[in-house]
């Protein structure tokens, strides 16, 4: 949970035609010795892992001007990381940055989405986390794993039979999309419109703001209105748990019952998709680990595909920095002063690569133990959804490797394009070939 017309979902992702512009970096004290690596150039989001190992060694606490022009500081340590997303003198409410409308999801201010877990502290936090909490359980994930399996099956079953596909825009992105819909509680003949939306949030993300903003309103507007709706006829999905949820006489409110909606759409969908994308990557470019993997399944093991996961997380996960953080008092990370209404923000991505808290870091490993990484977080901020993306994660790539064993790369891995953005790491386009198979009965 922690960033002319655009082709329309399912239609691959074309690469950038100019370079996004590098953000420049700001001397620090101690940042030894050479220039620091060029940040958030198209070149850096295909493989930032040695900018972070030499900020990590050199400026593990980094101010730098992001590409909106906003100054943050970027923490790359895992001790640091984990210090500073449980650390409550940073707050996660905007009203703490002198230019609130830079930072956060764009136009979720003026579509009155702002009263959601990823923007306030407690005790507003400790509420409404409690309510959501009440309707987003454990039991209510798991009951809902035949489904998922079912929303794999189905989209697997679309290109099966070709012998290609673009596993981005026909699986990874289709699935979390339908599957938080049908978790939400959103009618079948309304999910092409969310995915319509979606989808331009997903190829907005690293441009102009303006297109995800449009798409935001549009989903704040049909929420509010099915959310009224459901209060005349609840049924058993999540947005009419949201409304019974009650704790000693507290509510959500309807505008906080929209946002909350919102974020776990926005939150839900994207972190999936990179999930599901960039683990199948790493698997297709790791033969060996693959082979483990496929291994364990055929004989009816899951204890692989669960540390698998876990590890996909950590190796190359679907959120590349926490979502935003502000002092709310001038405060010490890593040795380094941070004053009063600075961002900051945590690079899990770079965390999860830290020597000093994971031997041979730059390794996949899928059996790896003790691996505490910080994919969905730490503290009181850790991601609601992650059992959700868990669940999704693992029934898509157990069924991918299954159903389609020789699954391998249809590009050179230099043709690949990453998605601009700053929160998110994904892919734009995954083509894969395997040997043509027949839908499943039923299918």
């Amino acid at each position: 949970m922690s960033e002319g017309p655009a082709p329309t979902p399912g239609t691959p992702g074309k690469p950038p035609t100019s370079p996004a512009p590098a953000a420049a970096s700001c001397p620090v004290s101690g940042a030894g010795d050479g220039p620091v690596p060029a940040l958030f150039s198209w070149e850096f989001a295909s493989d930032p892992y040695p900018a972070y190992a030499w900020l990590r060694e050199h400026a593990p606490v980094h101010r730098t001007t992001l590409p909106s022009g906003v100054e943050a500081w970027l923490v790359t340590r895992y001790a640091d990381a984990r210090q500073a997303l449980a650390d409550q003198r940073l707050s996660k409410n905007p009203v703490h940055h002198a230019e609130p409308g830079k930072t956060g999801i764009p136009g979720e201010r003026s579509a009155g989405l702002m009263t959601h877990l990823l923007n306030i502290d407690p005790p507003d936090h400790t509420r409404l986390r409690r309510l959501v909490s009440k309707a987003f359980t454990p039991r209510r994930v798991a009951a809902f794993a035949p489904r998922v399996q079912e929303l794999t099956d189905r989209l697997i079953d679309g290109f099966a039979g070709r012998g290609s596909a673009d596993l981005i825009h026909e699986f990874a992105f289709p699935l979390p999309i339908y599957a938080i819909c049908d978790m939400l509680g959103v009618p079948a003949e309304d999910q092409d419109d969310f995915r319509d939306w979606a989808g331009m949030m997903i190829r907005h993300g690293g441009g102009p703001r303006g297109g995800v903003a449009r798409s935001v309103k549009k989903i704040r507007g049909y929420l509010a209105e099915l959310i009224h709706r459901k209060r005349g006829d609840l049924g058993d999905d999540l947005i009419s748990g949201l409304i019974r949820a009650s704790d000693h006489g507290d509510h959500l409110t309807e505008a906080e019952a929209v946002a909350m909606c919102f974020v776990l759409l926005f939150a839900g969908f994207e972190t999936t998709i990179n999930l599901i994308g960039n683990g199948t990557y790493a698997l297709l470019r790791h033969p060996e680990q693959r082979a483990l993997l496929q291994s364990s399944l055929a004989a009816g093991e899951t204890g692989l595909l669960e540390t698998g996961v876990e590890e996909l997380l950590r190796y190359d996960g679907p959120v590349e920095l926490a979502t935003w953080r502000y002092a709310t008092t001038g405060l010490t990370i890593g040795g380094q002063p941070i004053p009063a209404g600075d961002p900051v923000l945590v690079v899990l991505a770079a965390a999860d690569r830290d020597p000093d808290r994971f031997g041979a870091p730059d390794t996949l490993d899928l059996a790896r133990k003790d691996n505490q990484h910080l994919g969905y977080g730490h503290g009181i901020h850790y991601c609601l959804g992650a059992p959700l993306a868990r669940l999704e994660g693992q029934t898509a790539l157990a069924t991918l490797l299954t159903r389609l064993p020789d699954l391998r790369l249809g590009a050179d891995p230099d043709e690949l394009r990453w998605r601009g953005g700053l929160i998110m790491r994904g892919l734009r386009t995954l083509p894969v070939e395997f040997t043509p198979s027949a839908p499943r009965h039923g299918g």
